[in-house]
């Protein structure tokens, strides 16, 4: 579906040096499909559509506006993010389809280590019993896609009380862990690569 993807994986990256990456990335004019994966140090990013009031009490953790889709959320060590910059015009995906492709891809993922979820109308994300396990927050520029998915694996959920995630009062959020007690970043990223190859 893409042509010439490749993925890398950057570690630990702190969001507003990936962020200027990812803007000076998609105006290169030889641009070239990538797929990131990275942590982020602890922050709380907000999303165009984001309201203020929603960050409850940051507790002195940065807060970054953002330019991605959605509303508040949390990053920090133990999350898997993967960042899609994918030129979407030349790979006949819409924006919808993107974000339907990153979903199923992320249900598909947690069946592997037995975690059955689902989505919920309207809210974009991949949820476990009703609790959010993966976020999703897209940006679509001249064709190109960017920012991504986050995927709670093996992380401290406590900042996650501090804000009303994805705007959402009391909305509680789980882990692999939960489920998977031995479980890595490492290991999650490799089944990540494996089950992203074969969709771009």
């Amino acid at each position: 579906m893409t042509d010439n993807l490749s993925f890398k994986s950057l570690g630990l990256c702190d969001y507003e040096d990936s962020f200027l990456m990812m803007k000076s990335q998609i105006k290169e004019e030889d641009f070239k499909n990538e797929i990131w994966f990275l942590e982020h140090p602890p922050v709380f990013t907000l999303g165009t559509a984001a309201d203020k009031k929603h960050i409850l009490d940051s507790k002195g953790i940065p807060i970054f506006q953002s330019d991605r889709g959605g509303e508040v959320t949390y990053h920090g060590p133990g999350q898997l993010v993967i960042y899609f910059l994918i030129d979407i015009k030349n790979s006949n995906l819409g924006p919808k389809s993107l974000v339907k492709t990153l979903q199923e891809f992320t249900q598909s993922l947690l069946k592997n280590f037995s975690i059955e979820s689902d989505f919920i109308e309207g809210a974009p994300g991949v949820y476990v019993d009703g609790k959010k396990i993966a976020s999703i927050g897209l940006r679509i520029s001249k064709g190109k896609s960017y920012h991504g998915i986050s995927i709670n694996v093996d992380m401290d959920l406590k900042p996650f009380t501090y804000i009303n995630p994805c705007g959402y009062e009391g909305m509680q959020v789980t882990q692999i862990k939960d489920f998977k007690k031995d479980v890595t970043i490492k290991e999650v990223e490799h089944l990540a690569i494996k089950l992203l190859e074969p969709i771009f």
